[in-house]
């Protein structure tokens, strides 16, 4: 059967929602009118104004992650997630609007009276929207549309029940495809349970998730083999894929973990990026604005840079090189170039170094000062990069680091950054260990994301701008 692509969900959720919140709009304007309040009847006008309306409640929507496309969402969670945001926007909605004092005594007025008229409105007619949605959903995963491709960590009786229990509720969402052993099966041994292959070994998984593209793996690991839950997460790090694990699995991940139990059957899906979908809203917001401001408010100055470069040494204002991003993707990363040109033709790839010969003069204090960092503003408003996170390195030393630094993929998991705690804590990769250091600082602020620590960074890299600390 297919799996339907995630934007189909997503486009379909957003039209049931635009459709429904035009419909609580019309009757509560139609309320409001009928007991004298809003005399408009002309019906262009009243969808002028509900499209506007819409606009900014689909916002909201988007930015409390209401469009991350969920195929266990039970409809209780639905109508609680509808509630919270509905109230949010029309709390937002009785500040914005509210004139005078508070006054706890007097009664309030009947034209505030229909601010909550209209959040009742808006969360009968939002909900019963999603609701249909969900009906729908279910009905369609129960016919197997929909269902997405799900491997299972483990070879045994244990993985075996648990495929029966996933395969026997459909509306789950998840269709078994195989087996992944925990370690080499004996040749005599069988290598399919009914109709679900042994499509390998663990340590292949990355194989065979291009093979197979796989959206959801399921950890059924028990005893010694436990300790591998890490490793495989890592080596799927970069991979679009979600994880599960069985709730005995939980101690190993916790902290990282959320439960979600459909038909009493318990999966714990594990969340390693713990910055809430409204932050990473709010943080993409700030990356664009920030960016397109100082490329524009300071572009006097980029075009002074540019020029004495170019009269400093022969080649190119800018130096563009590939790097590795989120998930692993590969994109062209762009600085002003502070080193002589084609720096490493004859050495190949390299960091750079304390004091290093191949850095010019006037790349000496753009680097001091951070300032080669500016193009990389351009892949911030591709959607490459953002202004904090792990700095972003060249696939040479990240296939040579996955081989030899533990957990060192996991850095792949958020969009690399101009700056980030381990280049305010620990400067730039000068060798092997001063990598693994580096990496330490990354994983806590994986660990702790926040738009609080990216406040944090921000300051103590302006901090290392002005003192000119850079290297």
């Amino acid at each position: 059967m297919p799996s339907l692509p995630r934007h189909i969900g997503k486009i379909s959720l957003l039209t049931i929602d635009l459709t429904f919140l035009t419909m609580s709009f019309l009757v509560w304007a139609w309320l409001r009118r009928e007991l004298g309040f809003f005399s408009e009847t002309d019906i262009t006008t009243l969808l002028i104004f509900s499209t506007l309306t819409n606009t900014l409640w689909l916002a909201l929507f988007a930015f409390r992650g209401m469009y991350t496309v969920s195929y266990t969402k039970s409809r209780v969670d639905e109508f609680i997630s509808v509630f919270k945001t509905v109230s949010i926007g029309l709390l937002i909605i009785f500040f914005v609007t509210f004139e005078g004092k508070i006054d706890l005594v007097s009664p309030p007025h009947l034209s505030r009276m229909f601010i909550i008229n209209y959040w009742i409105t808006l969360l009968l007619f939002v909900t019963t929207g999603r609701l249909i949605y969900r009906t729908i959903q279910k009905a369609l995963l129960m016919r197997g549309i929909g269902h997405r491709k799900t491997l299972i960590i483990g070879w045994g009786k244990r993985s075996w029940e648990l495929a029966d229990k996933i395969n026997k509720y459909p509306a789950l969402g998840y269709k078994v495809i195989g087996f992944l052993s925990e370690k080499r099966v004996e040749e005599k041994a069988p290598c399919h349970y009914g109709d679900l292959p042994l499509l390998g070994e663990a340590n292949e998984i990355e194989k065979i998730l291009k093979t197979t593209k796989a959206q959801e793996i399921v950890l059924a690991l028990k005893g010694s083999a436990r300790k591998k839950v890490m490793d495989i997460m890592d080596l799927c790090s970069g991979a679009p894929v979600n994880f599960y694990i069985v709730p005995d699995l939980y101690d190993i991940v916790v902290g990282q973990a959320r439960t979600n139990q459909i038909y009493g059957f318990p999966l714990i899906a594990i969340h390693p990026v713990v910055m809430p979908p409204w932050e990473q809203r709010t943080k993409r917001i700030f990356d664009v604005a920030i960016s397109a401001s100082i490329l524009l408010f300071f572009s006097p100055l980029w075009l002074i840079v540019a020029i004495a470069i170019r009269i400093d040494s022969k080649g190119s204002i800018l130096y563009k090189q590939e790097r590795v991003g989120k998930d692993g993707k590969d994109f062209m990363i762009y600085k002003f170039r502070s080193m002589i040109q084609n720096a490493e033709e004859k050495s190949g790839p390299q960091w750079a170094q304390k004091s290093d010969p191949r850095v010019t003069r006037i790349g000496k204090w753009i680097r001091k000062l951070r300032i080669d960092e500016i193009p990389q503003l351009f892949n911030i408003l591709k959607g490459e990069m953002s202004l904090i996170g792990p700095r972003p390195e060249r696939r040479h030393f990240v296939e040579k680091f996955k081989q030899e630094i533990p957990f060192y993929t996991r850095r792949l998991r958020v969009k690399p950054g101009i700056t980030g705690w381990a280049q305010i804590k620990s400067g730039y990769d000068a060798s092997f260990d001063n990598v693994k250091t580096k990496l330490q600082y990354d994983l806590f602020y994986l660990e702790n994301m926040s738009l609080r620590m990216d406040l944090k960074v921000i300051i103590n890299t302006i901090y290392v701008m002005l003192m000119g600390k850079g290297q």
